[in-house]
């Protein structure tokens, strides 16, 4: 062999991409000139993909492997160039490593409100926010699609493309869900691969898929949330009235507790007001605590209405005349078990005093019976 033969031997390029950025989808190998001795070793590692680009069109694309740039497997190079089986001669053409990695944590969210309607509060306004995942799917399309000629292409140069098309999917489908404002925290999850796949389908013409699309959080506006506090308030508080009640009686306490702060002073205070303000009621009310002939009449008791449970069903609600009726005819027994608002569980139309005075027109069974 001779000397010439050994340098050529000993200078063939090597052609590799080693990435450390975690953000760089496309980075091209940069050679003077663009020159490729024939018969390079090109290195493809796992998670890339290598594209030929030879005089401005898409060539040969490599997956994960290690190969000698020759004319048996760079067919489509080789069909470009007419080269024939003992070609080797350098050549030129433009290499563009791709990563066919998951880029992981981006970001998206609802620039501006949703607007909705919702079967409980009506037209509402909703935010929404999250992240997502992409991969590369088809390297020469990316390249030929959204790259170009970037030497250097990261996630951030399509990120916000992105988001535009997520937020877009996002708005149409809570919109057309259906589901309840209260009840959206429960369908993150079909949301989310609902919109990935609908996205995914955009995203296939740019050589790119979304394995996963999670939606993290789905609020109300500052002043509904605020609104809907006080209703949860309300709904944990109960009767106002006694609530209203207790809490007076404690800040009294708590003044009485400490007479010498300016606290105190002021819970003295309070307590005579709330003195002078029980005796005017008092007053009002006249002599013996009895209510003034003037007075309004209290209100009408409300009629309870009931349920029964018969063959493991429930019926009603029924009014007790309705109940006394059916008791007549036969309907109700004794042993019928009823249930009403308040009531401690079922119980036996017997055992209820409001009803047992329905049974008493009939004689009750002789004993032994």
């Amino acid at each position: 062999m001779g000397i010439f033969d050994f340098l050529s031997g000993q200078f063939i390029d090597v052609i590799h991409w080693t990435d450390d950025t975690r953000d760089t989808m496309v980075w091209r190998f940069e050679r003077e000139g663009h020159e490729i001795k024939y018969g390079a070793k090109l290195t493809v590692r796992e998670g890339q993909a290598a594209v030929f680009v030879h005089e401005g069109q898409l060539a040969d694309v490599f997956t994960p492997g290690l190969y000698m740039l020759e004319t048996n497997n760079m067919p489509i190079l080789t069909t470009l160039q007419h080269w024939d089986h003992g070609f080797k001669s350098p050549f030129k053409s433009e290499i563009y490593f791709v990563s066919t990695n998951r880029f992981t944590d981006l970001k998206w969210g609802t620039k501006n409100p949703v607007m909705l309607r919702d079967p409980e509060f009506g037209p509402i306004r909703l935010r929404a926010f999250g992240t997502y995942t992409i991969k590369v799917s088809d390297p020469g399309r990316f390249l030929t699609e959204i790259v170009g000629t970037d030497g250097e292409f990261t996630r951030d140069e399509i990120s916000y493309q992105i988001r535009n098309i997520i937020v877009q999917e996002v708005s149409r489908v809570l919109a057309s869900s259906g589901v309840p404002v209260l009840d959206m925290a429960a369908n993150t999850r079909d949301f989310g691969k609902l919109v990935a796949d609908e996205v995914s389908k955009t995203l296939l013409t740019y050589g790119l898929i979304m394995p996963e699309l999670y939606i993290e959080n789905i609020s109300l506006p500052p002043a509904v949330e605020t609104a809907l506090d006080k209703r949860s308030s309300m709904g944990i508080a109960g009767d106002l009235s006694k609530y209203q009640q207790y809490s007076t009686a404690e800040a009294m306490t708590t003044a009485a507790a400490n007479p010498g702060s300016a606290g105190g002073g002021m819970g003295a205070g309070i307590g005579a007001g709330l003195g002078m303000a029980m005796g005017a009621q008092m007053t009002r009310q006249g002599p013996w605590g009895a209510a003034p002939a003037s007075a309004a009449p209290p209100p009408p008791p409300v009629e309870h209405v009931w349920h029964i449970a018969r063959n493991g069903a429930t019926e009603g609600p029924f009014s007790r005349a309705r109940l006394g009726r059916m008791a007549q005819e036969g309907d109700l027994a004794r042993d019928t078990y009823v249930w009403t608002a308040g009531q401690d569980g079922w119980m036996r139309a017997e055992d209820v005093t409001e009803l047992a005075q329905l049974f008493t027109v009939l004689p009750p069974p002789p004993p032994g019976a």
